[in-house]
């Protein structure tokens, strides 16, 4: 296959995959990995070699955790149950569907009734509704802070080879 069809098909994936990062529904980390690992393939990995991609992979490993990380700890800060952990995560996907505003009020409706399910507590939902949403979104940030680190890593790998 042509290296530069190559090449497109891995910056076409870092891009979805940038967008994935904030978007709960796509595979963001994982697609720019795939994608600078795609792109260090496609030149046979004589610039972005083993060590280059390792870094990367420590990277999204990395970002993986905080994400699960960052929301769990949002969530048990103020005493999230299992239910309203599980509601954070669908309120997000089904966010997707209605744009901005769902993708910023899903999570915290869907752990606040997942909550009020739980307990049945007005109050104690509302706070956990916050608080995971919280959590979400400091996940949020670090996941596109991470996938900018895995990319500056490949330039610098690219440009310094």
């Amino acid at each position: 296959m042509d290296p530069n069809v190559i090449l497109a098909l891995a910056a076409l994936l870092v891009i979805v995959g940038l967008a994935g990062t904030v978007l709960p529904v796509l595979p963001g980390v994982l697609l720019v990995f795939g994608g600078l690992f795609l792109a260090a393939w496609a030149e046979d990995f004589t610039r972005v070699g083993a060590v280059g991609i390792t870094i990367i992979g420590i990277l999204a490993a990395l970002a993986f955790a905080a994400d699960f990380v960052a929301s769990l700890l949002g969530a048990k800060r103020v005493g999230a149950s299992p239910r309203a952990l599980l509601g954070a995560s669908l309120g997000g996907i089904v966010g997707v569907f209605f744009g901005i505003p769902g993708l910023l009020l899903g999570p915290f409706l869907g752990a606040a009734l997942g909550e009020l399910w739980a307990r049945g507590g007005l109050k104690q939902a509302g706070k956990v509704g916050f608080g995971t949403w919280v959590g979400l979104l400091i996940a949020a940030i670090a996941k596109v802070v991470i996938a900018f680190a895995m990319i500056a890593t490949f330039l610098a790998f690219y440009a310094f080879s």
